[in-house]
């Protein structure tokens, strides 16, 4: 059912825990499913220089979080916004069907983390 990248990202996920003094978090749920993600993101010369993730829920949301989290670190806002949950899919070397709903929540929590940066940014 699960490819054996969702698997090894669901049993040993990368870069979870908080940042404390965050300078974007991103906050998503699906009330559906009871999904939810926290993203957390340091932002160094416009680029994402840490990144950190809390998800309460199923295997595929957890290993979406992992694999968002490696894609997004060490890249510009701007690359880390072109993150689509096609391509959270692609590198999790799929999802079933039922699933690809959790692949959209860790890009959507990454986008609002992104945003909120900005926005914390654009007010000062």
């Amino acid at each position: 059912m699960y490819s054996q990248i969702v698997i090894e990202h669901f049993a040993n996920p990368r870069n979870t825990g908080v940042i404390e003094d965050a300078d974007g978090v991103g906050e998503v749920g699906n009330p559906q499913c009871g999904d939810m993600m926290t993203f957390y993101i340091k932002v160094e010369d416009d680029r994402i220089a840490d990144i950190k993730f809390q998800t309460f829920g199923c295997v595929a949301a957890i290993a979406v979080s992992s694999i968002v989290s490696e894609m997004a670190k060490g890249k510009t806002l701007e690359e880390a916004r072109q993150i689509t949950r096609k391509a959270v899919a692609e590198a999790l070397g799929g999802l079933p069907p039922n699933k690809m709903h959790c692949s959209n929540l860790g890009a959507e929590a990454l986008a609002l983390a992104i945003q909120q940066y900005e926005e914390k940014r654009a007010a000062h």
